[in-house]
């Protein structure tokens, strides 16, 4: 089951998505139904250390989307 990262029109909010089959995707925040699906990097959990071939983007935590730590 992968993980799909989205961009909601309605409310400008990225957040990401367990998606089951074809299911509809719908913004977590606003219920908001215009979403653009985006790409994702790779990453991985090692060792307790989060890798991503994105690079960390938040300044709070290692994640390489905000949406992970709320910053």
């Amino acid at each position: 089951m992968p993980i799909f990262e989205y961009h909601c029109m309605k409310c400008n909010k990225d957040f990401e998505v367990l998606v089951l089959g074809n299911q509809k995707i719908t913004c977590p925040a606003c219920n908001g139904k215009k979403v653009k699906k985006l790409l994702s990097a790779f990453s991985h959990k090692s060792d307790g250390q989060f890798s991503s071939s994105k690079g960390s983007a938040c300044t709070s935590c290692s994640a390489s989307s905000c949406s992970t730590c709320g910053h």
